[in-house]
C-alpha cells in the first residue's frame, strides 16, 4: 500500500533578497497531525523558508503542494484559505484592538467547514487570555500576545499551524505554558511546522526533525532518534 501524500510538500526551494541566495534547493514534507522542527544557526534559512512556504518572498522558485493542490505561485491569503495558519517571529498581534477583537476577527471555518476551535475552548486552552479579554493588543505581555497570536491561528482552524521562534524572549513559566499548548495542538491532530532556539526541547515535543545548513537540508529524520546521537549538536554547533 502506498503511503498517504504529505499535506504539504515543496521541493527545490530557492529564495533570493537581492543578490543574496538565502535558500538553496530545500525540500521538506509534513504529513497530517505531524510535527516537524525545524533546526539551524542562525542566517541558516530558516525564516526564509517559512516566508517563501507562505508565499511571502517574491523572488522564489520551487514546488510547493499542500493537500495535493499545487500552489506553488499561491498568495499568501490563498495559502491561509488552503488550512496554513502562521505565528510569526514578533507575534504580529493587532495592537489597538483588545484581545477578544484579535481572536474574533481571526475567527472562520475551516477548509472542510469545521469550526470547532470555539472563542470559548481558545479561552479554555489559555486561560490568562480568558482574564485579559478587554486588554488592548499593545497592553499584553510577551507571552500574552504569543498566547493570543497561537489562539488566533487556531481560530482560523487550520490544518498545519507554522510557529516561528515559539518562546523567544518568553520567561520561562511562559515558556513551559507554550510548549504544553504545542502538544495540545499535537492532540489535536492539527501538523505543526516548529522554529525555537531550544532545540532539545523541539526534539521532545516534535515527531521529525529537519535541520538547515546555508539554505540546505544537511539533516532530517525521527526526531526521537536524532536526539539520542550527536549529529545535531555537531550541524548546530552546541
Amino acid at each position: 500500500m502506498n503511503a498517504p501524500a504529505p499535506l504539504l510538500e515543496a521541493r527545490d526551494l530557492q529564495a533570493w533578497y537581492g543578490a543574496s541566495h538565502v535558500l538553496q534547493g530545500a525540500d521538506l514534507d509534513i504529513a497530517e497531525g505531524e510535527a516537524v522542527g525545524l533546526l539551524g544557526r542562525n542566517g541558516m534559512g530558516k525564516t526564509t523558508l517559512i516566508r517563501t512556504l507562505l508565499g511571502h518572498v517574491r523572488e522564489r522558485s520551487g514546488r510547493v503542494v499542500v493537500g495535493g493542490v499545487d500552489l506553488s505561485r499561491a498568495r499568501p491569503h490563498q495559502l491561509a484559505r488552503a488550512g496554513i495558519a502562521y505565528v510569526p517571529e514578533g507575534r504580529g498581534i493587532f495592537p489597538n484592538l483588545t484581545a477578544r477583537e484579535n481572536l474574533v476577527l481571526a475567527a472562520r471555518a475551516g477548509p472542510d467547514g469545521r469550526r470547532d476551535w470555539t472563542l470559548e475552548r481558545v479561552l479554555t486552552t489559555f486561560p490568562r487570555l480568558a482574564e485579559r479579554l478587554a486588554h488592548q493588543g499593545g497592553q499584553l505581555s510577551g507571552g500574552e500576545q504569543q498566547m493570543l497570536a497561537i489562539g488566533r491561528a487556531l481560530m482560523t482552524h487550520p490544518r498545519l499551524i507554522i510557529l516561528d521562534e515559539a518562546t523567544e524572549g518568553l520567561a520561562p513559566q511562559v515558556v513551559a505554558e507554550i510548549w504544553r499548548v504545542i502538544e495540545t495542538i499535537r492532540a489535536a491532530r492539527i501538523a505543526a511546522l516548529v522554529v525555537d532556539r531550544d532545540w532539545r526541547r523541539v526534539a521532545r515535543h516534535c515527531d521529525r526533525l529537519v535541520v538547515l545548513q546555508k539554505g540546505r537540508v544537511v539533516l532530517q529524520g525521527a526526531a526521537a532518534q536524532l536526539r539520542e546521537g550527536d549529529e545535531l549538536a555537531q550541524w548546530l554547533g552546541v
